[in-house]
C-alpha cells in the first residue's frame, strides 16, 4: 500500500535517512534542515512530509553545519556545494570502500577535496590565508554509528518528589 523509508530504500537499492537520523549525524536541529530544504541549500526527496536523504546530501549536510560551526557564511558554503556536488559522485564511492581518506580544504574562496596528505600538507603550507579543514571520510563514517537519542534525565522537581515520598 505505501512505501515505507526500508521499502524505499530496498527498491532503490540506496540508504534512505531520515531528517532525524542526519540531525543527530550532522549535530544541526530538525527546523535547520527544514531551512536549508526549503532555501534550496540541500534538497533532499520527498514522500509526503517527511523528507529522505541519501548518501551524498548526508555527507553535504554534514560539511555544511561544520562549516557553519566555523563561521562561514551561506554564500561562501554554496560556492563549496557547487563544488561538492561537481565532485563529490566520483569520490564518495573511494571513501565508502575504505580505499581512501577524503578531506575538504577551503578558505572560502579556494576549495579543494585531497585524499593525500602530502597535498594537504603542500597546500596549508601555501596558504595565504587560515584554511579550514573538514574531513570528509570523519563525516560518512559518523553515519553508521548515529547516536541514539540520549536517556530521558529527570527534571529536578521530579527529584524532590521523589526524595519526599
Amino acid at each position: 500500500m505505501f512505501k515505507t523509508k526500508k521499502a524505499l530504500s530496498e527498491a532503490s537499492g540506496l540508504k534512505v535517512y531520515s531528517s532525524t537520523d542526519v540531525s543527530r549525524a550532522a549535530g544541526v536541529s530538525l527546523r535547520q534542515l527544514q531551512w536549508w530544504d526549503e532555501k534550496k541549500v540541500v534538497s533532499p526527496k520527498h514522500e509526503g512530509h517527511k523528507r529522505l536523504y541519501g548518501l551524498e546530501e548526508v555527507v553535504e549536510v554534514a560539511v555544511i553545519a561544520e562549516l557553519r560551526r566555523k563561521g562561514f557564511s551561506l554564500q561562501k558554503i554554496r560556492r563549496v556545494l557547487r563544488f561538492l556536488q561537481r565532485e563529490m559522485g566520483r569520490r564518495l564511492s573511494e571513501v565508502l570502500s575504505g580505499d581512501a581518506e577524503l578531506h575538504l580544504l577551503t578558505d572560502g574562496k579556494s576549495i579543494f577535496l585531497e585524499t593525500s596528505n602530502d597535498q594537504i600538507v603542500d597546500i596549508l603550507k601555501g596558504a595565504k590565508q587560515p584554511m579550514f579543514l573538514v574531513c570528509v571520510t570523519d563525516q560518512v563514517k559518523r553515519l553508521s554509528v548515529t547516536p541514539k537519542k540520549p536517556p530521558r534525565v529527570e527534571t529536578s522537581g521530579a527529584v524532590r518528589k521523589a526524595k519526599a515520598l
